[in-house]
């Protein structure tokens, strides 16, 4: 029974992640999945099984593109706090800003290393 339900709940996300399927088709198979809902399953894997694969698949990759992508964006964004330090080295060489101020960047950059380590 449980089996089933997987089964049931697979062919239910595979009509709404399928794009080439019209809406009257959904709506037929949908009506058949509550009226003859274990033949429906059988058939429905049967006959449309190998783009219920190709579709899982594709959105797995898809999926796992856009979390890589993330992964990196946030990750790079990060610039160590020597860079930090250099960065407020050059503002006080060019008298953008006050030692006070480079102290207090400086310190701030070491803050936030410790708490990366």
């Amino acid at each position: 029974m449980v089996s089933y339900f997987f089964a049931l709940f697979g062919v239910i996300v595979d009509l709404f992640r399928d794009r080439q399927l019209g809406g009257w088709a959904k709506a037929a198979w949908l009506l058949a999945l509550f009226f003859v809902p274990f033949l429906t399953v059988l058939i429905y894997v049967i006959a449309r099984g190998e783009g219920m694969a190709e579709r899982s698949s594709k959105e797995s990759k898809e999926y796992r593109a856009q979390t890589d992508q993330y992964i990196r964006s946030v990750a790079g964004t990060s610039a160590g706090p020597a860079k930090e330090i250099s960065r407020a080295k050059a503002l006080l060489d060019a008298g953008t800003i006050t030692p006070a101020e480079f102290d207090a960047l400086k310190s701030q950059a070491l803050s936030r290393s410790s708490y990366t380590q």
